[in-house]
């Protein structure tokens, strides 16, 4: 007997037919999602775009703590009793999100096996980013983190088609996820463009020979001496 092969699940359609406690919103370039110390009531999808993470010490600064795209959710500290938001969400390109309160997709997640499944795995990935953060921050360079960066943004490497355009993000934010100045985000920019690694005039196009540079530990990113 053949078996026919169960078509993948599609968080997109599944979240359409949500009843209950689930708003869709658009949300322009630079709007605020919500801000830090916001009640945390709710865990967003987005269906379009990109939203990127921050935090405000009390001493004012700023940093950029995640970065999220089409496919992703965030805000799901609210499940683990998170009365707070402990960061600001804010739209990097112009967004299509669906919301969910905390209710509703704590009741999905009960009765819905394939999607409490997709979550889980969403929570474990998410895990293993900030891990492999850690680690970035700890030991790689600042231009490797930068490298590093640039292929997470374009999905290189982790099992899905790789987006090489990468639009609407500043040097300025790249500098604040990496922890470095801009100047040198614009410096190992312009160096990684004249290795022909990217292309970069105003969107940023990312070359798959960036992504072996950063999985050759022993190989250091500089220019060739031919």
């Amino acid at each position: 007997m053949k078996f026919e092969e169960k078509p993948p699940f599609d968080p997109t359609i599944f979240l359409s037919k949500v009843d209950g406690g689930r708003t869709k919103a658009n949300y322009q370039e630079h709007e605020i999602i919500y801000a830090q110390g916001d009640p945390a009531d709710s865990v967003f999808y987005i269906q379009e775009g990109k939203v990127k993470s921050t935090v405000l010490s009390t001493q004012g600064k700023e940093a950029v703590i995640a970065l999220q795209g089409t496919g992703d959710f965030f805000g799901e500290g609210c499940l683990t009793g998170q009365s707070l938001r402990l960061s600001t969400a804010i739209a990097m390109t112009k967004c299509v999100l669906v919301r969910i309160t905390k209710t509703d997709i704590t009741r999905v997640i009960h009765e819905e096996p394939a999607f409490a499944e997709l979550f889980i795995a969403h929570l474990l990935a998410r895990n293993v980013r900030v891990e492999e953060d850690l680690v970035d921050q700890l030991f790689n360079s600042s231009e490797k983190r930068l490298a590093r960066i640039l292929l997470l943004l374009a999905k290189f490497g982790q099992g899905e088609q790789a987006q090489p355009v990468i639009a609407n993000i500043s040097q300025e934010t790249l500098a604040e996820m990496i922890g470095t100045t801009r100047s040198r985000v614009s410096f190992f920019m312009n160096k990684f463009r004249k290795l022909g690694l990217i292309n970069y005039n105003g969107q940023i196009e990312v070359h798959p020979s960036l992504l072996n540079l950063v999985l050759d530990e022993k190989q250091e990113i500089r220019p060739s001496t031919k």
